[in-house]
């Protein structure tokens, strides 16, 4: 199935699927695997200092000759450093969570990248389109790790009547009928980042991927509301001890030193109970370790399905 959106012509992809930059868990492997398959592989920047993300964006490049992206964290202390080396690398595509991109919009655009960042509210997608980005990725409360509060189905629509750049829906896909949906809303592609953990090419320990797999429909909590700093995660042991101190009223700091280490010892460790196990609500969607390639047809093959059964609806 053939599905060409604004979204492919602006990054030079074949479907109009990201790969979300999942701190720990994106790494040059997936990222390549993914552009590979016709997506856009993102290498996840995360706390990770200059030097390793060089390391990684070579390796990406070493494995594909395709575009791919690396996701800058703006609460990194290392987010400014980091732009250097995409600039000095010329990295095509930069995605950009936590903050503001806006006075390091003119350098990355002068070395040819894109830009493309993470909004949760209308306002800020404003904001951010004046500020020069490309295309914003419309994060609904769905999806893993850090979130917003607006759920995609309202979140996306109304970023895309606010802007008139492209806009990609995140939070909740999973298949072929998640990206006709998001395409019904205005979107211009899908941003993936649950399902692409069980890829056989994501470099995390087996444990994580087998939790994601082990996962039912309820199985993920959202911690550190009080705090500001709201992640999901699958309900496991630390979780539990997350709740419980935000029960009590335990200060922010308390609360944000339990997390500390917390995503290395679920990715690297494969500690299922005190590791931080973040992933969104379609966990219980996936049931395999597969290929990025196959992981991509069957959106594609999903979504050409969708929009036949659609096309007799209208009569």
């Amino acid at each position: 199935m053939t599905i060409r959106t604004r979204l492919c012509d602006l990054l030079g992809i074949e479907y109009p699927i990201i790969q979300g930059g999942m701190a720990w868990v994106a790494t040059a492997e997936l990222a390549a695997a993914v552009s590979e398959a016709g997506g856009l592989g993102v290498i996840g920047a995360g706390n990770a200092p200059p030097e390793v993300v060089r390391n990684e964006v070579r390796k990406a490049r070493s494995l594909t000759s395709k575009p791919f992206g690396v996701n800058v964290y703006f609460m990194s202390p290392f987010a400014a450093d980091v732009i250097e080396v995409l600039v000095e690398e010329k990295v095509p595509v930069v995605t950009t969570g936590a903050g503001n991109p806006g006075k390091y919009i003119p350098k990355l655009k002068e070395a040819g990248a894109k830009v493309l960042s993470l909004v949760a509210s209308v306002n800020l997608a404003k904001r951010l389109e004046r500020a020069g980005v490309d295309g914003l990725v419309a994060e609904g409360m769905e999806c893993g790790g850090h979130i917003g509060d607006i759920a995609t189905m309202p979140l996306v629509p109304q970023i895309v009547d606010a802007v008139e750049i492209p806009v990609v829906a995140a939070g909740g896909f999973f298949d072929g009928r998640g990206l006709v949906a998001a395409l019904a809303l205005g979107a211009a592609g899908i941003q993936m980042g649950t399902r692409f953990i069980c890829a056989s090419e994501c470099t995390v320990h087996d444990n994580y991927k087998q939790a994601v797999i082990k996962a039912r429909d309820r199985d993920t909590v959202v911690t550190g509301r009080t705090t500001g700093h709201p992640v999901r995660v699958l309900d496991n042991k630390l979780a539990r001890e997350f709740l419980a101190l935000e029960e009590r009223c335990a200060s922010a700091e308390e609360i944000e030193a339990l997390g500390v280490g917390r995503l290395r010892a679920a990715v690297v460790d494969g500690d299922v109970e005190n590791g931080s196990l973040m992933a969104g609500q379609i966990a219980a969607m996936v049931a395999r370790v597969e290929p990025a390639r196959d992981i991509i047809r069957h959106i594609m093959d999903t979504a050409g399905e969708t929009l036949k059964r659609l096309s007799g609806i209208g009569h």
